[in-house]
C-alpha cells in the first residue's frame, strides 16, 4: 500500500465512524421519544448538541492549553523550534500556528484550535531536549497534519455527540423512574410503546458504551492518518518511527495530562508496560505504538 492509499483508507474509515456516531445519537433520540410518546428527547439532543458544539468550537483550545499549563513562546524565545515549524508549514501550505511550551520532562506534544487560522501546537520541554532534529520534524509534521485535517474540530464534534448520548441515556433512566411513562389509550399502540420502552432501557445501558467505543476508534484512525501525512510531509518516516520509539519507552510520566486531554497528545501520556488485550485496546485513544510503527514501515514514500 503506498502513502496516498494509506491516507485515503484512513480518511474513509474515519468518516464511516463519524456517521455511525451521528446515527447512534439519532437512533437513541428516536427510541427514547417513542418510549415516552414524547418528541422532547429529539429536541433535547438537538439543542444540547448545538450549544455544546458552539462552546467547544470557540473556547476548547483555550481551556485545553490552560489545563496543560502551556505557555506561549515567541520566535526570540525558541528560534530553532520556530524555524522547524515554519519550514514544515510552508511545505504543507499552512499558516504558522501559535507555539506553546509545557514545562514537563516527559516528551510529548499536541495540537489544538478550531481551524488552520486559529491553531496552536504545544510541545513539552522534554520533547525538545530528548529528540533530534529529524525526530522532532516527524512529530511537528504529525501535529500539523492534525491541523490540516481539521482533526480538532472533528474530535470536538464527536466528543459532543458522545456526550449527548451519555447524558440522554442518564436522563431517560431518571425520567423513567421518577416521572413514569405516558400511557396510550389504544391497546396496540400501548403494546408498541412497551416494546420501545424495553428497547430504550437496553439502549440507555449500552449506548454510552457503544458511543465511547466509536469515539476511541475515531481517535485511533486519526492518529494513523496523521502518521501517514507526516511521512508524506517530511518524506522521511524513519524520523517519526524513532520519535515514537523514544517517546513510548521514556520513563517520565506526563504530569499535566488527564483523561480529558490524553487523546490530544502525540502519544498516550499514560504508560502501560503490560501487554494490551483485545478489550483494553478497544478503549484506547491511541493505537499501540507497535501498530503505528508497523503501518509506517509498510507505506512507500
Amino acid at each position: 500500500m503506498n502513502l496516498y492509499q494509506q491516507v485515503s483508507n484512513n480518511r474513509r474509515k474515519t468518516w464511516i465512524l463519524v456517521v455511525s456516531s451521528a446515527g447512534l445519537l439519532l437512533l437513541v433520540g428516536f427510541i427514547f421519544s417513542q418510549a415516552n410518546n414524547n418528541p422532547i428527547w429529539l429536541y433535547i439532543a438537538f439543542i444540547y448538541t448545538v450549544i455544546t458544539s458552539l462552546v467547544s468550537y470557540w473556547w476548547s483550545d483555550k481551556i485545553v492549553l490552560a489545563m496543560s499549563k502551556a505557555k506561549a513562546v515567541s520566535h526570540d524565545d525558541s528560534p530553532q523550534l520556530y524555524h522547524l515549524v515554519e519550514n514544515l508549514c510552508l511545505t504543507a501550505g499552512l499558516p504558522t500556528p501559535r507555539i506553546y511550551i509545557i514545562e514537563d520532562n516527559a516528551p510529548n506534544a499536541f495540537a489544538t484550535g478550531r481551524d488552520q487560522q486559529h491553531a496552536a501546537i504545544a510541545f513539552t520541554s522534554g520533547l525538545l531536549v530528548k529528540l533530534d532534529k529529524t525526530e522532532l520534524e516527524g512529530v511537528i509534521a504529525h501535529e500539523l497534519s492534525h491541523v490540516g485535517n481539521r482533526d480538532i474540530l472533528l474530535a470536538t464534534m464527536v466528543a459532543v455527540l458522545v456526550g449527548t448520548v451519555v447524558l440522554m441515556a442518564d436522563w431517560f433512566i431518571r425520567w423513567s423512574f421518577f416521572s413514569g411513562q405516558r400511557k396510550s389509550n389504544n391497546r396496540e399502540a400501548g403494546q408498541l410503546q412497551l416494546i420501545f420502552t424495553i428497547v430504550a432501557i437496553v439502549l440507555a445501558i449500552l449506548a454510552p458504551l457503544f458511543a465511547k467505543l466509536i469515539q476511541m476508534a475515531i481517535s485511533r484512525r486519526r492518529e494513523f492518518l496523521a502518521d501517514a501525512n507526516s511521512a508524506l510531509l517530511t518524506r522521511y518516516p524513519d524520523g517519526l518511527i524513532r520519535a515514537l520509539q523514544k517517546i513510548s519507552t521514556d520513563p517520565e510520566p506526563l504530569k499535566v495530562a488527564s483523561r480529558a486531554t490524553a487523546h490530544l497528545y502525540f502519544a498516550s501520556p499514560f504508560r502501560n508496560k503490560q501487554g494490551i488485550g483485545g478489550i483494553s485496546k478497544m478503549f484506547m485513544s491511541h493505537p499501540p505504538v507497535e501498530e503505528r510503527i508497523a503501518a509506517l514501515r509498510q507505506i512507500n514514500v
